[in-house]
């Protein structure tokens, strides 16, 4: 038990804004009225059926004076307040809670560090001060060494000094929360003894599976394990992290819960226990190399952990603590379960019931199995938790066994995968952005030199690849690289502000250059339409281009979600499944986030408004200069090629990553044909039998003889 110098300080962590729980009287073999009694507190809870479920204990204004000290140590007056409370009301506002009356009971006492127990006298404060007793003992102490049996920060007992005591004990504990660890026993150093590892090992070579499944699996893919770092500390503390679960779970049987799976300890590693990683010794510095003589058995990892569900489930428990062994091999932990039974409907069965571990059924077996660490996304990456229970169908205590499958998890190295190909596709956003910019300067040079086609420029191109420069300045959204199934613009890892606003200023530059083409085509068809204003058939409009290409992409906006349906909600739960580690994080949904991934498509489409014009305008020159739609086409479909390679939970499948990078090349060979060909040449060639494809050549858009435009 703890007997450190900062009792105070740890007592006041344990106690502030938390309430104890209280236990049923379960050893009480005396009359019901009398085991029923909340200790001293004036009062008889008959709803709880003697459990005491919905009572809790606060113990208030907690106040520390040092006495002393001594050869055999020092002493501590504490002074507190205990308010028993119904947890249905507001927690917060019965902590707060001063007034005194029959179910609060101020007390006193010592606490010595030889012992480490603090003995306090209490007195129940009632209404009427004329009843109020003093005759009840409050003790209760710390431990530090931990357990499978043993999961509890705080044990302690109110019990009355009348030799005719008119009440039972009164028993209250807090149970073990490994996040609370660190900040509580920061100086304690606290422990953990594994006492079931032989069970354990009982259940591993019940279930181990052996075959040649099994033999391929354990040769070609990884699992969670001991790494190769400075201390055996912190390669534990590392696999600590992996091992953690806190995921909702699927499946109808488990439908609305929370799985949350807390390790304790692993191996020697006591959760959190920073201070040993800091001040490891020389002697535990050499790297453990999980190497190929090493034996099945010396990868072996003892594992402690508190495996608990946000709701109440049919079989009779919510939490369990539970002890076992890790092995990596086979990505699993066989572990022994225990589950407070304390509060049994009927406590006179756990009285008579005679393989109870202190008020615990430890006869539980628990397997939980981990995915693997390499191909998250062709492999299935949940966990798949197994509870049964090792008693007989007649045992009152007997349940039906149960298996949960969480949603997918992520370990810590592929969260360190998405940051290093987060860095990747931002140096490969950089290079894209640079080749269009390019592109786009060789078009405007290019424009110098062919003034007279310059008119027969599509607008709504170039209108469609402003748009897709514009939106990531307004939005934040991600320019060209928009990786669907991986973090968002503001969960980026702080990658860095320079290849961010290197990004962007790419992006400003882009959109710069292709206003600068919207304006060099404007206003050579304003030249044009001087040289003949009453011709104004002849100058190229891009009215009838806009309303063909939108009724194209507003069809392909209605036909793309029906045809994806049941891929796309099966996209968006799986996302939601991903634990977020930006609180923060705005995730679109439904409609908007279909607009989104649609825009990028039209984006990839870009040439479409222009071979619509070239048709229209029977153009009989070249506009464009190939490297300019050929390169910015490339690099349009490099983050399709990408996807391909690096397949994400995006809006369009593997079929869409070839499909629409096959539609943006072929909307490139056709401008090229298209300017490679006249529109007269055009028509004449696609002539199947006596059925002509395109109409004949018109002289509406024939140009007018000038000088220059």
């Amino acid at each position: 038990m703890y007997r450190g110098s900062y009792f105070c300080e740890v007592l006041q962590e344990i106690t502030r804004d938390q309430a104890f729980t209280i236990l049923p009287n379960w050893r009480c073999n005396s009359t019901d009225e009398f085991c029923r009694k909340l200790g001293p507190f004036i009062s008889v809870i008959n709803s709880t059926d003697e459990s005491f479920n919905d009572v809790g204990l606060y113990m208030q204004d907690v106040k520390c004076k040092t006495l002393g000290s001594n050869k055999n140590g020092f002493s501590v007056s504490v002074s507190a307040v205990f308010r028993a409370v119904v947890l249905s009301e507001n927690r917060h506002a019965a902590w707060r809670r001063s007034a005194l009356n029959n179910m609060t009971m101020v007390s006193e006492g010592i606490w010595n560090s030889s012992s480490g127990q603090l003995c306090m006298v209490g007195c129940v404060g009632l209404v009427d001060a004329e009843k109020i007793s003093c005759d009840s003992r409050i003790c209760l102490y710390i431990p530090i060494l931990f357990t499978l049996e043993q999961r509890r920060i705080l044990v302690g007992s109110i019990s009355s000094v009348d030799d005719k005591p008119l009440y039972s004990p009164l028993s209250f504990e807090k149970l073990l929360r490994p996040t609370e660890l660190w900040s509580q026993f920061r100086n304690s150093q606290p422990s953990y003894s594994y006492t079931k590892i032989a069970s354990a090992r009982a259940v591993l070579e019940k279930y181990e599976p052996f075959g040649f499944r099994t033999v391929v699996k354990k040769s070609l893919l990884h699992y969670l394990k001991w790494e190769d770092k400075e201390t055996y500390e912190l390669s534990e503390s590392l696999l600590l992290e992996d091992l953690t679960l806190n995921v909702p779970a699927l499946g109808s049987q488990a439908s609305g819960f929370h799985v949350q799976m807390e390790i304790i300890s692993v191996g020697s590693f006591f959760v959190w226990d920073l201070s040993r990683l800091n001040g490891a010794n020389s002697d535990t510095e050499a790297s453990y190399h999980v190497k190929p003589e090493v034996t099945e058995k010396k990868l072996l990892v003892n594992v402690s952990a508190l495996l608990a569900l946000s709701e109440q489930t049919s079989s009779n428990f919510s939490a369990l603590s539970v002890e076992g062994i890790f092995d990596p091999l086979v990505r699993k932990m066989y572990l022994i379960g225990c589950r407070d039974i304390r509060s049994s409907p009927s406590w006179r069965v756990l009285h008579e019931t005679m393989d109870l571990e202190d008020g615990l059924d430890c006869l539980i077996e628990v397997i939980v199995s981990y995915p693997f660490t390499t191909a998250p996304w062709f492999i299935n990456p949940s966990a798949v938790i197994s509870i049964s229970s090792q008693r007989t169908e007649d045992d009152p205590f007997y349940f039906s066994p149960i298996k949960l499958e969480t949603m997918p998890i992520m370990y810590r190295r592929q969260r360190q995968y998405i940051l290093s190909r987060k860095i990747v596709e931002v140096i490969l956003q950089i290079l894209t952005l640079s080749v269009a910019n390019a592109c786009i300067l060789s078009q405007i040079f290019y424009m110098n030199d062919k003034r007279e086609s310059v008119p027969y420029i599509s607008l709504v191109t170039l209108g469609v690849q402003s748009l897709g420069y514009t939106l990531p300045l307004v939005t934040r959204a991600e320019a060209h690289f928009i990786q669907r199934g991986s973090i968002s613009y503001n969960e980026s890892y702080d990658l860095g502000n320079n290849l961010w606003f290197i990004v962007k200023l790419q992006v400003v530059i882009s959109l710069l250059l292709t206003l600068r083409l919207c304006q060099k085509v404007s206003k050579s068809r304003i030249k044009l339409l001087r040289q003949a204003p009453l011709e104004l058939h002849r100058v190229p409009s891009d009215k009838s281009v806009l309303i063909a290409t939108f009724l194209i992409h507003l069809v392909g906006y209605v036909a793309v979600p029906i045809v994806h349906t049941s891929r796309t909600a099966e996209i968006r739960v799986k996302s939601s499944m991903i634990p977020s580690r930006t609180s923060g994080s705005h995730m679109v949904q439904g409609w908007e986030k279909d607009l989104q991934e649609y825009v990028g498509l039209v984006q990839d489409l870009y040439l479409l408004p222009q071979v619509i014009g070239n048709l229209l305008w029977q153009i009989d020159s070249k506009p464009l200069r190939k490297f300019y739609f050929i390169g910015i086409t490339l690099a349009r479909l490099l983050p399709h090629i990408y996807d391909f390679v690096n397949p994400s939970m995006d809006f369009y499948s593997t079929f869409g990553d070839i499909a629409i990078p096959l539609i943006a090349f072929i909307l490139a060979v056709i401008v090229y044909v298209q300017q490679q060909l006249n529109y007269e040449k055009l028509s004449r060639a696609l002539i199947v039998g006596r059925v002509r494809l395109l109409p004949r050549a018109s002289k509406m858009y024939q140009r007018s003889p000038s000088k220059s435009l």
